[in-house]
């Protein structure tokens, strides 16, 4: 014990730097982990409050996710959050890193960090805010897609009723808000990587080409790795605002932009069903988890120094 308290003693400097850190894991993350039984309960609100709402709920075991899985709602939104989050991790990487080499190139470092500036800016923008943007642009009366249609002898098109077109509305939008983002981190690994590499290979005659083929993105290949095996922990996990709030709630366009996110939602707002949306979100987080370990592992198969864990 004294051995413990004199560890403590002595890191005590770093102990504080991670105080906020880690008080605000265990408040928002690790104490409503309690409310997680209530995906194995017909929960029922009672006088008492939340606690006694918890503990005198009916035990129904798994029922909640029998319920789950028997809706046709089940296959779709697991479909649509898979796909959606696929296209986007892998795009989102290949765009990344090109906008981030792009950027490295760029002999005008003035020019660079204004281009940068203004691919980082979407990251910061609500999807309440893009949602009305889009709104401009797809309106049926007055949007710009539909004067553009009428103007070349076109009928206009209702963009809120026709599913065909929103995959591509909603991963193009995924990937213009948050490209920017992901390019700053490997900007920022580009910057790190001895600058002797590259002018041994100008030596040797290696085109610009060649120095990001060879050099560059090996250099990359472990964040690239490690961002992907933690960005596959979220795949069943959506941008709420980018599938709720940016097709406006349309339902005509439930069979493409109804994800887990939005399900779990509208359960809890309309059918005011709490124990099923809890075991909708216990579902998210285990299959995430296992996801997660299996990438893991498989990369530790593979090149064990490029692992998380």
């Amino acid at each position: 014990m004294l051995g413990i308290l004199k560890k403590l003693m002595k890191n005590r400097a770093f102990l504080l730097l991670v105080l906020p850190g880690a008080a605000w894991f265990i408040i928002f993350a690790y104490l409503p982990m309690f409310g997680t039984i209530i995906a194995f309960k017909d929960f029922r609100i009672h006088p008492g409050g939340f606690l006694e709402s918890v503990l005198k709920s009916e035990w129904v075991g798994f029922k909640n996710f029998e319920f789950l899985f028997s809706t046709d709602d089940a296959y779709i939104i697991t479909r649509n959050t898979i796909l959606y989050n696929v296209g986007l991790i892998m795009l989102g990487l290949v765009l990344a890193v090109t906008l981030a080499i792009i950027m490295n190139e760029l002999l005008n470092k003035r020019l660079a960090k204004f281009y940068q500036t203004a691919m980082f800016m979407p990251y910061f923008l609500s999807w309440v805010i893009i949602s009305y943007f889009v709104f401009s642009f797809l309106n049926v009366e007055k949007g710009v897609f539909n004067q553009l249609l009428v103007f070349f002898g076109e009928d206009p098109v209702s963009w809120y009723s026709e599913t065909k077109f929103w995959p591509y509305f909603l991963i193009f939008l995924g990937l213009w808000k948050n490209a920017g983002y992901g390019s700053v981190v490997y900007l920022a690994a580009i910057a790190g990587i001895d600058r002797s590499y590259y002018e041994a290979a100008m030596i040797d005659g290696a085109t610009k080409w060649n120095q990001i083929k060879f050099i560059t993105l090996p250099m990359l290949r472990p964040l690239m790795i490690i961002l992907t095996v933690l960005a596959l922990g979220g795949i069943f996990r959506s941008d709420f605002g980018l599938f709720y709030q940016v097709p406006r709630d349309s339902g005509a366009l439930y069979p493409v932009t109804n994800v887990i996110d939005t399900f779990v939602y509208r359960g809890l707002t309309i059918m005011g069903d709490t124990g099923m949306s809890t075991a909708t979100g216990l579902y998210q987080s285990v299959v995430g988890l296992i996801l997660v370990l299996l990438a893991n592992y498989a990369v530790r198969k593979i090149e064990k120094d490029y692992a998380v864990f």
